[in-house]
């Protein structure tokens, strides 16, 4: 079969590729190794991500994508074609149609260089799409209700929350901060609690086994390995949920303060409505444990955690691609 529409949720952190009648083909991170004095790109995705923090000073690690959107664009371009190839499956007679996900704080300029690197990997036409629509439609959210929705998006580069009603966004906030901070701050506060240098590898292994955003009285323990900033000699400590809650106090602060601010701007109306339906939480950080709670507790406003956070955006970009015609106007900028 061949493809001739692909949707790509291009993430800081992680990115999905799916196809329509055969979903999500793809779930990579988004990272790529290079060789700089050859200029040749020598992994992508998964093999990269596992080379961070071990190769040789020839090899060089890039996330092209800082806080959502691009930072290096000819390694973008590079990870767009490759994602591109895969979803085609070696069958690439015909150039793809792409929708891919950019974040509603995006500028033009911006959302402009997603797409000038989408038609230089090979696309036949590339359109971008805002994150918080795509995650609420990925969410089975009714967008083009007359009633107000509210979504929160905490992705790895930015938490973008969105009030949308009758198929557009009414009031936003995208602010840069996501699971990529959340990883520094444990980094940070394990470096100034036990004088121990950890990975960026390492930190998001805490967050996803025991993170939590608040104190329970039953912990949960993991065993962590770095490198001891007094002896330089590598050395084991074992650390608890609580400390975790501890060390993203500040991030979550932040993300329930774009919240607040959404809802401090949201027409009358809609808070009536989102008052009675609550807010639904998705991407990879809701994952963290008891954010909802937390959010839901600081604003005095209920949130659910969407089925299946850390998809909402890729199916809701899938739904997008597969139903081109009917969104190209209202939803997407085109190039």
């Amino acid at each position: 079969m061949f493809v001739k529409k692909i949707a790509i949720d291009l993430g800081t952190c992680n990115s999905l590729v799916f196809v329509p009648k055969k979903g999500i083909v793809l779930e990579e991170p988004s990272v790529v190794a290079i060789d700089p004095e050859e200029n040749k790109i020598l992994a992508v995705g998964l093999k990269a991500k596992t080379m961070i923090g071990r190769t040789p000073d020839f090899i060089r690690i890039y996330r092209p994508l800082k806080d959502g959107v691009i930072s290096d664009y000819r390694v973008t371009q590079a990870m767009i074609k490759h994602f591109i190839q895969q979803a085609q499956g070696g069958f690439n007679l015909f150039k793809p149609e792409l929708v891919i996900s950019v974040p509603a704080g995006s500028s033009s300029t911006e959302r402009r260089a997603v797409i000038e690197a989408a038609l230089s990997a090979g696309a036949k036409s590339a359109f971008v799409a805002k994150e918080p629509i795509l995650s609420a439609i990925g969410a089975g959210i009714p967008i083009n209700s007359c009633e107000g929705n509210m979504i929160i998006d905490i992705g790895g580069g930015t938490s973008e929350i969105a009030v949308i009603s009758l198929g557009g966004i009414v009031t936003v906030s995208s602010v840069r901060v996501g699971g990529d901070r959340m990883d520094e701050a444990l980094a940070e506060y394990i470096k100034n609690k036990y004088n121990l240098a950890i990975g960026t590898q390492t930190a998001e292994e805490i967050k996803i086994k025991i993170g939590t955003a608040v104190q329970k009285k039953k912990e949960d323990s993991l065993e962590i390995r770095g490198r001891d900033l007094v002896s330089g000699l590598p050395r084991n400590i074992k650390i608890f949920s609580n400390e975790t809650a501890e060390a993203l106090q500040d991030v979550i602060k932040d993300i329930i303060g774009a919240v607040k601010d959404v809802l401090r701007n949201t027409p009358p109306e809609l808070s009536a409505d989102i008052m009675n339906k609550g807010m639904i939480a998705a991407g990879g950080g809701s994952l963290l444990r008891n954010i909802d709670e937390v959010i839901a507790k600081s604003t005095g406003v209920p949130c659910f955690r969407a089925d299946q956070p850390l998809y909402c955006v890729v199916k809701g970009t899938g739904i997008v691609v597969e139903n081109l015609e009917t969104y190209k106007r209202s939803l997407m900028n085109k190039k």
